[in-house]
C-alpha cells in the first residue's frame, strides 16, 4: 500500500511537474526533413510497439494455464512504466550530450526539454527529433519486457517493477548510449549494431541467465506445459510484422538500405524456424507449431544487430545458424542444468543475439551498407571488425551480469523477488475466466 501510494505520489509529482516547466517549443524544425522518411518512420514506430503485445501473447501461450493473465500483464505495464520513465529522463540518459562516451547528460533532455523543437538526431537527419525518440522508445520499452519470460509465475508484480526502472536507467540507457551515440563508446570503437541485438536482446537474455540464478531453487525443476498455441502463434505473427518496424524502421527513412533490412529479416526468420523444426526432427520429435514459432523468433533476434549491414543470401546462414545454435543450447540448459529460465530468454535471446553480434562481424560488407559500415567482416578477409565484436560482446556481457546481479540483491533488498506460495497453486487448468482474473490478481498483490 505504501509502496503503490510512493508510485502515485512520484507520478502525480512529475506531471505537475511537466507542466510548470519551460517547455513550450520556440520554432519547430522543418528544414531538411523528408515526408516520405517522416511517414515511414511514424509506421516503423507503430510496428515496434506493436511487438510489445504481440510477445505478451508469445509468452502468454506458453505458460500455465493460471499464470496467462500476469504474464501477459508483465509486457504491457512495461509499455506504461517505460512510457513514462523515458519522457523523464531515459531518452536523455541514452542520447543525451555524451558524458566520456558513458552516459548521457540528463539534462539534455529532461521531461523531453528541446524534442520537439530540437535539431534532428545526427543519424536521423530527415525526421524529427521527437520522431526518433519515440522510435527508440518503443526499444527501451520491449528489452526489459523480454526478460518476463525468465520472470514468468516467479517474481512478486511490485519488486517486477522496481526491477523494471532500475534495468532501464542502469543497464539500458548506457547500452543505448554506448553503441548508438555517436560519441558512445563502443560506437567510436567501430561496433555495428543495426537494430539492437546488442543493446536489446544481448541484454535481455543476460539479464534473463543472471535471474535464473538468482532465482534458482532447491525444488526440483517442473515441466510447463503450453496452455494455448494459438496465442504462440497469434504472438510470433505480430512479432514477425513488428519486426519489420524493429529492423527496417532502424535505416531512419524510406531507403533501399530500409528494402534491405526488410528482406534480410523475413528470410533470417524463415530460415530459422524451419531449421528448427528440422533438428528437432533429427532427435526424433514431430516437428511443432511452437518450435517453428521459437526458431523464427530467434532467426529475427539474429538478424536484428546485422539486418542493414549483409547480404540477403548471408542473412540465410545466420537464421540457420542461430536457430541450430540456439535448438542446442535449450537442449543443454534443460538436459544438463538446474537454471530455471521458464521461456528459455537466455538461450533464444541471448544467445542469438551474440551469435548476430559475431555473425555481423563476420559477414558485414561495404557493398550494403557503406556509409555506416566501419569495415567488411571476417568472411571477406578482414579482421578488424570481428575482433572489434569479440572485444564488445565480452565487455557487455560483463556489464550486464555484474549489472543485472546488483541490480536484482537491490529490488529484492526493497521488495522480496519471489511469489509467495498460495494456497491456488494446484487449481486445475479448467479454470474459469473469473478464476484466471483472481489467479492474476493474487499474484500481483503477494
Amino acid at each position: 500500500m505504501k509502496k503503490s501510494l510512493i508510485f502515485l505520489l512520484l507520478l502525480v509529482g512529475f506531471s505537475v511537474l511537466a507542466v510548470f516547466m519551460p517547455s513550450l517549443p520556440k520554432q519547430i524544425v522543418t528544414e531538411g526533413l523528408n515526408g516520405g522518411d517522416i511517414a515511414w518512420m511514424l509506421a516503423a514506430s507503430a510496428l515496434v510497439l506493436l511487438m510489445t503485445p504481440g510477445l505478451a501473447f508469445f509468452y502468454g501461450g506458453m505458460i500455465d494455464m493460471k499464470n496467462i493473465i500476469y504474464t501477459m500483464f508483465q509486457s504491457f505495464i512495461a509499455m506504461g512504466v517505460v512510457g513514462v520513465l523515458w519522457i523523464v529522463v531515459g531518452f536523455s540518459l541514452a542520447f543525451g550530450d555524451s558524458i566520456g562516451g558513458i552516459i548521457g547528460d540528463p539534462r539534455s533532455f529532461f521531461m523531453f526539454q528541446n524534442v520537439l523543437d530540437g535539431k534532428p538526431w545526427a543519424l536521423a537527419p530527415t525526421i524529427p527529433l521527437v520522431l526518433f525518440a519515440f522510435f527508440q522508445l518503443k526499444f527501451a520499452i520491449i528489452t526489459p519486457a523480454l526478460i518476463t519470460g525468465t520472470f514468468a509465475e516467479r517474481v512478486r508484480f511490485k519488486s517486477y517493477i522496481i526491477f523494471l526502472v532500475l534495468f532501464t536507467l542502469f543497464i539500458y540507457s548506457p547500452l543505448a548510449h554506448w553503441t548508438w551515440h555517436p560519441e558512445g563508446f563502443l560506437f567510436k570503437m567501430g561496433v555495428l549494431d543495426f537494430a539492437g541485438g546488442t543493446v536489446v536482446h544481448m541484454s535481455a537474455g543476460i539479464a534473463a541467465l543472471v535471474a535464473s540464478i538468482f532465482l534458482r531453487s532447491n525444488s526440483e525443476k517442473k515441466h510447463i506445459a503450453p496452455a494455448n498455441i494459438p496465442y504462440v502463434l497469434l504472438g510470433t505473427g505480430l512479432l514477425w510484422f513488428g519486426w519489420f518496424g524493429f529492423n527496417a524502421g532502424s535505416a531512419m527513412g524510406a531507403s533501399t538500405l530500409a528494402a534491405s533490412a526488410f528482406a534480410t529479416t523475413n528470410t533470417a526468420s524463415a530460415a530459422a524456424g524451419l531449421a528448427w523444426i528440422l533438428l528437432d526432427s533429427v532427435r526424433g520429435k514431430k516437428p511443432s507449431a511452437l518450435g517453428f514459432c521459437i526458431g523464427a523468433v530467434v532467426g529475427l533476434v539474429a538478424i536484428t544487430p546485422a539486418a542493414g549491414f549483409v547480404t540477403i543470401p548471408s542473412s540465410l546462414f545466420i537464421g540457420t545458424f542461430a536457430s541450430l545454435i540456439s535448438n542446442l543450447m535449450v537442449h543443454w540448459k534443460t538436459t544438463k542444468t538446474s537454471l530455471e529460465d521458464t521461456l528459455d530468454v537466455f538461450p533464444c535471446h541471448g544467445v542469438g543475439g551474440a551469435v548476430g553480434m559475431l555473425m555481423t562481424g563476420l559477414l558485414a560488407h561495404t557493398a550494403v551498407n557503406g556509409a555506416n559500415t566501419t569495415g567488411n567482416g571476417l568472411f571477406f578477409g578482414e579482421t578488424t571488425l570481428f575482433f572489434v565484436h569479440l572485444k564488445a560482446l565480452a565487455i557487455v556481457v560483463g556489464f550486464t551480469f555484474v549489472g543485472c546481479m546488483v541490480i536484482l540483491k537491490i529490488t529484492d533488498m526493497i521488495s522480496h523477488l519471489q511469489i509467495k506460495a498460495h494456497t491456488d497453486a494446484k487449481r486445475p487448468a479448467e479454470e474459469t475466466a473469473d478464476e484466471a482474473i483472481e489467479s492474476a490478481e493474487l499474484l500481483t498483490a503477494n
